[in-house]
């Protein structure tokens, strides 16, 4: 077997590299056959504690709390995890082999050859925070599209594709139109990484140093040990502050809104009523009819209709939060939801019937609805208020 392996030499230390494509078969042999011809004092896996103990335990789905997830503002950060763990899980099952083997068998092997391991890489949540925060609202919404789109994506993977992806040429072909698509998603996902990994790499223990790491990181990661030039890590785990516009606007649109009211109640007691008529009815109906599409139980529905006017006249608050903490008492998950989950999320029916990510979907779409309720809710305030005084 060709190896694709890459030792550098760097402060007295000998570190190997090992680049593999997470569902390979050859990916999970080669890093057996390495780590045990190397025999190293650390090995360093791409994981972080979180993804650590998910592979270690894959039964924790079933202990998720799914009204803490909601409560701690995380219903789309869990949706995205569970989309990265269906995309891989449905590639290793073409290839009839467990995801992430070769993290296992690196795992494995820090035991059996008594080495040291270090979970190398940064938080899976900070990383898509961090991804989210530098991203405008259009950019974002380009970004949500991608995802959804890719999710549904049914094109056939072969192990030749996969290993193909090791080729440097093939690997730089695909940054290259993630970073021309979305920069952000690079730098972040690739870059600051590739920092973050090599940083954890060269300060781990012993001469002797293996690390596995998906093929798209070896490059940079390599390139960074070699030049020594090494990331201040309480940097890369911090997140970017949130823009002050977003507050100005989070809290200016309601008070807008209200003065408005308030000010068209001073000419016409009618018009001011028709305004908060025309509120009510445009949050309420459009974010119960996000509710609705996500297949929400009537109760879900009635909530959203409810909050949704008071709530988006205060950013700390959404309507779908309470929409989905309704549907996840009314219609509580199974065990078997959590088991399925991976298998669900890959079509629309499977996520309609899928009580947890129906729930999710609950929260994300009554939330969304709710805000172009506000949108034409507030439209029509504004115009009644022209007519009224002017």
């Amino acid at each position: 077997m060709e190896k694709q392996w890459t030792t550098l030499q760097t402060q007295g230390k000998e570190i190997t590299l090992i680049g593999t494509a997470h569902v390979s078969k050859v990916s999970a042999q080669q890093v057996k056959e390495a780590l045990e011809e190397i025999q190293p004092d650390s090995i360093c896996v791409e994981l972080d504690e979180d993804r650590y103990q998910s592979l270690m335990h894959p039964g924790q789905w079933e202990q998720t709390d799914i009204v803490q997830v909601i409560k701690q503002k995380k219903t789309g950060f869990l949706l995205a995890n569970i989309i990265l763990s269906s995309y891989q899980k449905k590639i290793a099952k073409k290839m009839d082999i467990s995801a992430g083997a070769e993290m296992m068998q690196g795992i494995q092997s820090a035991k059996e050859l008594n080495a040291e391991l270090v979970l190398a890489d940064r938080r899976i949540q900070t990383t898509f925070s961090r991804i989210w925060r530098k991203h405008s609202f259009w950019q974002k919404c380009k970004l949500l599209t991608s995802i959804v789109f890719s999710l549904f994506d049914d094109e056939d993977i072969t192990e030749a594709d996969l290993e193909q992806l090791k080729q440097s040429d093939m690997l730089e072909s695909a940054l290259k139109e993630v970073g021309d698509s979305f920069p952000v998603v690079a730098d972040v996902l690739i870059h600051e990484r590739d920092q973050y990994l090599a940083t954890k790499i060269a300060q781990a223990k012993g001469p002797k140093v293996v690390a596995v790491l998906g093929a798209a990181h070896v490059p940079g990661v390599s390139a960074l040990i070699e030049s020594g030039k090494l990331a201040d890590l309480n940097e890369l785990d911090s997140l970017p502050p949130k823009s002050i516009w977003g507050k100005v606007i989070g809290w200016g649109i309601p008070i807008a809104i209200v003065a408005l009211v308030c000010a068209t109640f001073l000419n016409s007691h009618s018009a001011g009523w028709e305004q908060i008529q025309s509120w009510i009815l445009w949050n309420g109906t459009l974010s119960a009819i996000g509710t609705l599409l996500a297949g929400g139980h009537p109760l879900s529905i009635l909530t959203a209709f409810v909050a949704a006017p008071i709530t988006s006249l205060n950013p700390l608050l959404a309507a779908g939060w309470f929409a989905g903490l309704v549907e996840a008492s009314v219609r509580k998950p199974k065990v078997k939801d959590f088991e399925n989950l991976t298998e669900d999320v890959n079509s629309v029916k499977g996520m309609w019937k899928n009580r947890v990510t129906r729930i999710l979907l609950v929260v994300i779409l009554a939330n969304v609805f709710s805000s172009l309720g506000t949108f034409i809710g507030g439209t029509d305030i504004i115009k009644t208020f022209l007519e009224t005084v002017f």
